[in-house]
């Protein structure tokens, strides 16, 4: 299976990364990746950038070093109503939108009922393409009940390749190798990103691609891994 397409990246703007847009764009470009993702922190995230900042996305240019660049941002869920941090306008002004549980956003995490509740709302925005890193242990969830929630919206979860190979979210791999077998069981779609923050970690894929293979995932069912699919999946006509 080849990734086509990194979709979790952060730049400067995210206040805890560490490459500019055309850094990324480039490190994309020598990855032989044709589509990249730029999708800072929203502004709820300590750090994080101003709603201004992604209101002017627009100027960000549709190609970079011939790479197809995609507006984008990892929004807060900032309660247990599924309310993220940038209003509804602002998302429908972006390419896409992927949608996390972060520490000190507002969520103390380890009520499992709750957080998949949570989750299951959250899903049910049309906006909200994906769901970053859903096997992170401090926020557990009922993974079958978020999975079908994921098949029932059309909602992606992320195979997240820096939480797989413990640099952030340290002790999430079996949380994660459980998402992966049920997907690949009940049929959802999923999406693998490096969730680079740094030039040097775009197109980082590989333990997220060996836990797909293992678990059964399906190709077809990883919205990256066909540029026609991910253009369809994001409702993106070219």
């Amino acid at each position: 299976m080849k990734i086509i397409a990194d979709m979790h990246t952060h730049t400067l703007a995210s206040g805890h990364a560490y490459s500019t847009i055309n850094e990324l764009a480039n490190a994309a470009a020598q990855a032989g990746l044709r589509g990249l993702g730029i999708t800072d922190h929203g502004p709820g995230l300590p750090g994080g950038p101003h709603r201004y900042h992604f209101c002017a996305m627009r100027f960000v240019p549709a190609t970079i070093a011939g790479v197809r660049i995609f507006r984008g941002v990892e929004a807060n869920i900032l309660d247990h109503a599924g309310r993220l941090d940038l209003e509804q306008d602002v998302l429908e002004s972006l390419d896409y939108v992927m949608a996390g549980f972060h520490e000190d956003c507002g969520i103390c995490g380890q009520d499992r009922d709750r957080n998949t509740r949570t989750l299951l709302a959250v899903m049910e925005n049309p906006l909200v393409k994906c769901i970053s890193h859903p096997g992170n242990p401090i926020f557990p969830l009922h993974y079958e009940e978020v999975v079908m929630g994921a098949l029932a919206t059309d909602t992606a979860l992320e195979l997240n390749n820096s939480s797989l190979a413990a640099v952030s979210r340290k002790g999430s791999n079996d949380n994660c190798a459980e998402i992966a077998r049920l997907c690949a069981r009940i049929g959802a779609r999923v999406m693998i990103g490096s969730d680079a923050h740094i030039c040097q970690g775009v197109g980082m894929f590989d333990q997220a691609l060996q836990l797909a293979a293992e678990a059964g995932i399906a190709e077809t069912q990883v919205v990256n891994a066909s540029w026609e699919r991910l253009l369809d999946f994001l409702g993106i006509c070219e």
